[in-house]
């Protein structure tokens, strides 16, 4: 998938539009508690000041639902991106009103404005041609670097780009470059893991990867579903009853095509949904009544870890267990330390297996962490992403 970035196209002297991914998490006095996401848009916004460029930044932020709500507005991330480039970022009052017109129409080389909360408008999420034609008319070049929204076809993420030169900022760019290798030419054996709690949120990518992995790693709630459907009783698991067939089908289809599927060979189940439950280990084929399945249990994770080992690509999607507390968390910790040690390719595909990177403070170690979790899930089905489909071709 070539698509062409910043550096494919003269931005000197232009007006660039850049839709970035300033959905950050806040406290709610407005105080920024985690800014990754508009320390990593840096790269693209330098390289255009750098070249002269006189720089627009759009964004949404929560859900105001097409209302202005000044709970929502993007002065804190103003205020943040003036810290972070040591220069003035002025936030226009309104999206495509008289104050956004003002400011960009005035704008000189080296300058950036910062349009408010595109989803102030119920036009961006409806993907209004109306709406995209006006934001469009600001510019004179549109950059999409907002990977987290890239399958969602908005105005801003898609929109624009039928009436603006439209091109890929660096961080989409490293998504199509690491994903799209990975799962066009990966360096073998090739492994997937994929966590969290449902079968169905996962049918795309498990039946996408059963045609492009050597080894299906499963982990996270959806193994209970495997368990069921094999004829043993899950106790009080989260377990997806009709889609007990969906798990046979996808054990046979991996066994017809040479792949090796693995399942958890014991668990690490509670008796209450809490941080300091009474818990014990089981066999998979023996979890009691009454209590549920929190973890993957030792035995498998020395498994998993040992299959690790051979891997030369990882893909990474969902944690392997309740990881939001400690005592459930050794699964998920434990394969992220592996991975951390390894000299395989590994990314990571958004979401809450990212999450428990941050946590654990080893981000560093991996070679690719996606920033949209959504968007990297339907990436790895190999679905078109609007937001990437929209731009030039090399």
């Amino acid at each position: 998938m070539n698509k062409k970035t910043v550096k494919d196209i003269d931005v000197r002297g232009k007006k660039v539009l850049v839709r970035c991914d300033f959905n950050v998490p806040q406290r709610e006095d407005g105080t920024i508690t985690d800014n990754r996401r508009i320390v990593s848009a840096l790269d693209t916004i330098n390289y255009l000041l750098e070249n002269n460029a006189k720089v627009i930044l759009c964004s949404h932020l929560g859900r105001p639902k097409g209302e202005f709500k000044k709970e929502f507005s993007l002065k804190p991330i103003a205020d943040e991106l003036q810290k972070l480039l040591g220069k003035e970022v002025k936030l226009s009052s309104d999206v495509i009103g008289p104050d956004a017109e003002k400011l960009t129409s005035n704008m000189k080389e080296g300058e950036i404005v910062l349009l408010e909360n595109l989803r102030f408008h119920r036009e961006e999420t409806d993907n209004d041609p109306e709406f995209a034609k006006k934001l469009a008319s600001f510019a004179d070049i549109y950059v999409n670097d907002a990977f987290g929204t890239a399958h969602r076809a908005h105005a801003s993420t898609a929109g624009v780009a039928a009436y603006l030169p439209a091109v890929s900022g660096f961080l989409i760019e490293k998504e199509i470059n690491f994903m799209g290798n990975a799962l066009e030419n990966p360096k073998r054996p090739f492994v997937a893991i994929l966590g969290g709690k449902k079968v169905s949120d996962k049918i795309g990518v498990i039946e996408a990867l059963l045609e492009k992995v050597d080894t299906l790693i499963i982990g996270g709630a959806m193994a209970y579903t495997f368990f069921k459907s094999m004829g043993y009783g899950v106790g009080d698991s989260i377990c997806e009853l009709d889609k007990l067939d969906l798990a046979k089908e996808i054990m046979q289809k991996a066994k017809d095509k040479g792949i090796k599927l693995m399942l958890p060979v014991d668990t690490h189940v509670g008796k209450e949904f809490k941080p300091d439950t009474e818990s014990k280990i089981v066999k998979y084929t023996e979890i009691p009544d009454g209590w549920e399945g929190f973890d993957i249990g030792t035995e498998t994770i020395k498994m998993y870890v040992e299959e690790l080992k051979n891997a030369k690509t990882v893909v990474w999607n969902g944690p392997l267990g309740l990881s939001e507390f400690e005592k459930f968390a050794t699964g998920t910790d434990t394969i992220a330390k592996a991975l951390a040690d390894s000299d395989a390719i590994t990314i990571i595909g958004g979401g809450d297996s990212a999450a428990a990177i941050e946590r654990m403070g080893i981000s560093n170690k991996f070679s690719h962490i996606s920033t949209g979790g959504g968007a990297s899930l339907e990436f790895l089905e190999g679905k078109k992403l609007p937001g990437i489909e929209c731009l030039l071709d090399k």
